[in-house]
């Protein structure tokens, strides 16, 4: 089984493509967590408040690299398994040789036992074969960001018609003899995102649907992928769920209303499915 394929099984029993993305930014965490781990009691709650209708958990490596940090996010990764909900850590690793097998030890269970990971292909195929040779783990490949300067690389012509974006996702869908590789395309870009499921066939982490006002409609209508009759494929908002409650008076004000916003983009999202 891959990724991918209990991906799928998750996203049947949610109902929901919803990916949660938790990056607990220390300078906007509330006030009344009471912890050694802050970073770990938010996401303790948040995932308490948001399982339900998460498809998968995303964690960003950038907000735990620390000591403390390090053991929020392995808590972190624990507990989202114990409740059944896979991790996927956007961690964007693409290094050479040793360097690069060490990264891919993160996906190990003497590492941090998470279920995927995102990746740069900038420095080509060698630099993903630690990652791509685990098949049962995920890996997702930067193919169209959803920041404005993604444009500056990723759209350059290459040659035959086709954009830098492009030609990655077609290598990416030649890489994929395990099934277990899937594209980041943003939702901010909504004409490219449909270029690119015009030219493959894999599952799509689609970032931008939050807090950056990227385009739900295209993000389901493109960014999911037909696996054995299941749509597979993720639609991530980090800011826009997790924060949903800053301004609340209370714990259970504030994670009630984080819960309320995945509900909320569940929702809206199955309206496209």
């Amino acid at each position: 089984m891959s990724f991918f394929d209990d991906l799928a099984a998750r996203i049947e029993a949610t109902d929901s493509v919803v990916s949660v993305g938790l990056d607990p930014d220390p300078s906007r965490l509330p006030d009344f967590l009471d912890s050694e781990l802050p970073r770990w009691a938010f996401n303790r709650r948040v995932i308490d408040a948001t399982h339900e209708h998460a498809a998968c958990y995303k964690p960003n490596a950038a907000f735990y690299e620390d000591a403390d940090g390090w053991r929020a996010l392995q808590e972190t990764v624990a507990y989202a398994h114990g409740k059944g909900v896979p991790v996927l850590l956007d961690a964007k690793r693409g290094d050479i040789g040793n360097t690069a097998r060490q990264y891919a030890r993160l996906l190990d269970d003497d590492g941090l036992g998470v279920d995927a990971i995102t990746v740069n292909p900038f420095m080509g195929r060698d630099t993903l074969e630690p990652y791509l040779s685990r098949e049962e783990k995920g890996v997702v490949v930067l193919c169209r960001t959803s920041n404005s300067g993604g444009a500056d690389f990723q759209n350059l012509e290459v040659g035959n018609g086709k954009r830098l974006y492009e030609y990655v996702a077609q290598r990416c869908e030649e890489w994929n003899e395990h099934g277990n590789v899937g594209l980041v395309v943003g939702a901010t870009t909504p004409d490219e995102l449909e270029a690119v499921r015009d030219l493959v066939d894999l599952p799509f982490l689609v970032p931008g649907v939050g807090a950056q006002g990227g385009d739900a409609e295209a993000a389901v209508e493109y960014g999911l992928a037909d696996r054995d009759g299941t749509d597979v494929g993720l639609v991530n908002s980090s800011r826009g769920i997790i924060f949903a409650g800053e301004g609340a008076d209370t714990e259970s004000a504030y994670f009630g209303a984080v819960g309320q916003s995945a509900k909320r983009l569940k929702q809206r999202l199955n309206q496209y499915r």
